[in-house]
């Protein structure tokens, strides 16, 4: 049996966390949810297989956060997505050391395939996408 993998999601909307919790969990991912981007490296271990953090959270950036966790030995192999409302903000992500930059509002779908590309899982498709063919 495959092991579940490990997805941390930090927003400080509760309607992302929720849409998108409900939408991994469904997906058979094992998601660690925050709405204080702080408690990230608490919750981020060695064998976490992705990061999902908003840019702007109260009290914390995205940006430095991936900074942080990719500057770490023990930390800097774990793919990061970062997610905002202002597409501008897509070259700053990069610059921080993210994989991936998702504009909101963002389809749940290409969420999904982002992170099965990033965790190298890629193979029959995800299950909300085979039920969206079905």
């Amino acid at each position: 049996m495959p092991q579940t993998k490990k997805v941390i999601l930090a927003d400080d909307d509760p309607g992302i966390l929720d849409a998108v919790g409900l939408i991994l969990e469904y997906e058979g991912y094992e998601l660690h949810a925050t709405d204080n981007g702080n408690q990230v490296f608490q919750l981020v271990c060695p064998n976490t297989n992705i990061l999902l953090l908003d840019i702007w959270m109260s009290g914390s950036d995205g940006r430095d956060i991936c900074k942080q966790l990719k500057s770490d030995q023990q930390t800097k192999h774990i793919p990061i997505i970062l997610f905002s409302a202002g597409a501008e903000l897509e070259s700053s992500a990069k610059a921080a050391g993210a994989d991936d930059f998702i504009p909101k509002p963002f389809d749940m779908i290409d969420l999904v395939n982002r992170i099965e590309r990033l965790t190298n899982s890629a193979g029959s498709g995800s299950a909300m996408q085979n039920q969206v063919a079905s």
